[in-house]
């Protein structure tokens, strides 16, 4: 079990989730099992942007997690997301929060994902979720 966590703050919000999630259902060998809320939050980082839509995600896959990450990075560039501005806004932002037990510590990879504990609307999220994640 894969927790995704969703995130938009550019054009329609909603609909980059929305579409987001039929891409992540999509995948190979994987199926959404689970869906939070979605909630509005402000932006994070020093770049002035407007708020986010954020929403998590439980996906069953059997795919790696480095598997997952280029699946996640390929629903990213079709929904326009261009990464030139650290902390910058986006169109959608899809993040590996945590995969099951497994950890991974990669240059372009780091499950859980280091930022967990200071963002309490991924939180939220998985708790609502029920999610177990170290």
């Amino acid at each position: 079990m894969a927790y995704v966590a969703l995130g938009s703050n550019l054009g329609d919000r909603h609909a980059h989730l929305m579409r987001a999630r039929a891409a992540l259902a999509a995948l190979p060998a994987s199926r959404i099992v689970g869906e939070s809320t979605i909630e509005e939050t402000a932006p994070l980082g020093p770049v002035p942007q407007g708020a986010y839509l954020n929403q998590m995600v439980a996906l069953s896959t059997e795919l790696s997690p480095r598997a997952l990450l280029a699946e996640l990075h390929a629903i990213e560039r079709a929904e326009g997301r261009v990464r030139d501005v650290r902390w910058g806004p986006r169109t959608i932002d899809l993040d590996i929060v945590c995969f099951e037990a497994a950890t991974v510590d990669l240059p372009e990879l780091r499950v859980p994902h280091p930022a967990l504990h200071e963002r309490d609307f991924w939180q939220r999220g998985l708790a609502e979720l029920g999610a177990q994640c170290p």
